[in-house]
């Protein structure tokens, strides 16, 4: 019996040696057990112990003490942390200007941290002071994108590089995924001379005058990430750097554009009274802007529980920078964009990560969301490089102010919004009649209107809006008021 029991508590690695020493003391020549003429109750003794030979390992347990100890260690193994590439660069003071660089881009940074397997290529302070000129040049969204071709999206260990064919590897950036990369221009080809085991890195591009070489490992994070250095800031084929210094803005008058389009009157008056729009137009260099804005149905179909005039005049602007992607995006990039998640304007006031928008494809049509309410791109307002401007069939709200759960619309989420009904134009129509009800003002919209009218600076936003506006359209916001 106690042979029995000790033989049930002892871990696993002990069996062999316990079982050997018990046997032998069953099996003693002047010890042996009487012989039984049935065999044992495999419940009342353990198995083969009376006909066990001494030779034979003793049987495999199932369970075992030593069990809780592993499961105790796979609880204490943490999960995949994200990557901070700004604190890992920190203690290389070399890197300091590459380091500053990628620390001035905070929706890039965002990007980074949300990846893995990835390979960066950090440029030291002896061979980047070069290209401090070009870089102070670029606007923000030109500066990322030129940092994103650092960014190779797969995991290369040193061992890795000193084995790439000579041949070359093609290899994707995070540039390729914006869709703002012309054909795989986004990518690179990843080299190795084996005369010299020299390792280069250049655009796969004929006659590309931009390349690096690779000089040391800097750091490893196993199967996660890779940082070596190389002797060049390297630049996509086609990227104009001059870009954002030499090419004049269009000079696009965006609320205008809006009422020539007829079904975005609404969204026409509160970018003009929240004054949101000099900045959006003066946006219209550099990288460009895309706008998705939405109808007037959508307005219309707001539901109750969202009230747009009650919302403080900053959180308004931040609604409306919420629609705009600090980009040009003409139709078919979003229709075939690689990366979903883009950041907006309001990302850039308010953080990265945040009042980010997701852009997909549903259905045949560009399906944009915003975490609790899902529009679909209706119409072309107006595009040309580098503003794009779009009808959108619902309001995008952001998660961040108006909570994280799911909002109805009138419509269904992606529904193609009826543009609205106009009212017959004067010289068709003796006397004005009263506008349809489905075009009544949403929540919020007297209020913006009102305050265009009567708020400092004598209501001149309004001026202009109406300026511009039809005679009929002008008796519209009359009655809106």
């Amino acid at each position: 019996v106690r042979t029995h029991s000790l033989y049930l508590s002892l871990p696993t690695h002990t069996l062999t040696s316990t079982a050997t020493s018990s046997s032998a003391l069953l099996f003693h020549p002047h010890r042996r057990p009487p012989r039984r003429s049935h065999p044992p109750t495999a419940h009342l003794s353990p198995p083969s112990l009376h006909h066990h030979n001494p030779m034979t390992p003793p049987p495999p347990i199932l369970h075992s003490r030593s069990t809780p100890i592993f499961l105790l260690l796979a609880l204490l193994i943490p999960a995949a942390a994200s990557i901070d590439i700004a604190s890992v660069l920190s203690p290389y003071p070399d890197f300091s200007s590459f380091t500053a660089l990628l620390s001035s881009t905070p929706s890039l940074t965002n990007e980074i941290a949300h990846r893995s397997s990835i390979t960066l290529l950090a440029v030291p302070n002896a061979y980047f002071s070069s290209s401090v000129d070009v870089t102070r040049r670029l606007s923000p969204t030109a500066l990322a994108d030129l940092l994103r071709y650092h960014i190779l999206l797969q995991f290369f260990s040193w061992s890795d590089l000193r084995r790439v064919p000579p041949a070359g590897l093609l290899v994707t950036t995070l540039y390729q995924t914006t869709g703002r990369a012309p054909s795989n221009f986004g990518s690179v080809n990843v080299t190795r001379n084996p005369a010299t085991n020299a390792v280069s890195i250049h655009s796969p591009a004929a006659y590309s005058p931009s390349n690096a070489t690779v000089l040391s490992l800097v750091k490893t994070i196993p199967y996660n990430l890779t940082i070596v250095s190389v002797n060049s800031l390297l630049v996509p084929y086609g990227f104009d750097l001059m870009a954002s210094e030499t090419r004049p803005p269009l000079g696009l008058n965006i609320t205008k554009a809006l009422i020539d389009g007829h079904n975005f009157f609404v969204a026409a008056s509160m970018l003009s009274a929240s004054g949101v729009v000099e900045e959006f137009e003066a946006d219209e260099g550099g990288a460009g802007i895309t706008l998705f804005v939405p109808t007037d149905a959508a307005f219309a179909d707001l539901p109750g529980t969202v009230s747009l005039q009650s919302l403080p005049a900053e959180k308004k602007a931040v609604v409306l920078k919420f629609h705009v992607l600090h980009s040009y995006y003409p139709l078919g990039s979003l229709e075939s964009i690689v990366n979903p998640v883009q950041p907006t304007l309001a990302t850039e006031d308010m953080g990265a990560g945040r009042y980010t928008l997701n852009i997909s494809r549903v259905n045949g049509s560009v399906a944009i969301n915003s975490g609790i309410v899902q529009a679909s791109v209706t119409q072309t307002v107006f595009d040309q490089n580098p503003v794009a401007i779009f009808g959108v069939s619902n309001v995008l709200l952001p998660k961040e102010i108006f909570g994280k759960n799911p909002i109805s619309m009138g419509s269904k989420p992606g529904k193609s919004a009826e543009p609205p009904r106009a009212s017959l134009s004067p010289e068709k129509s003796p006397d004005t009649e009263a506008q349809p009800s489905h075009l009544s003002s949403p929540p919020g919209i007297r209020e913006d209107i009102k305050s265009a009218a009567g708020g400092g600076g004598g209501g001149g936003g309004l001026r202009i809006l109406l300026s511009s506006l039809p005679p009929s359209c002008t008796v519209l916001l009359y009655l809106l008021v």
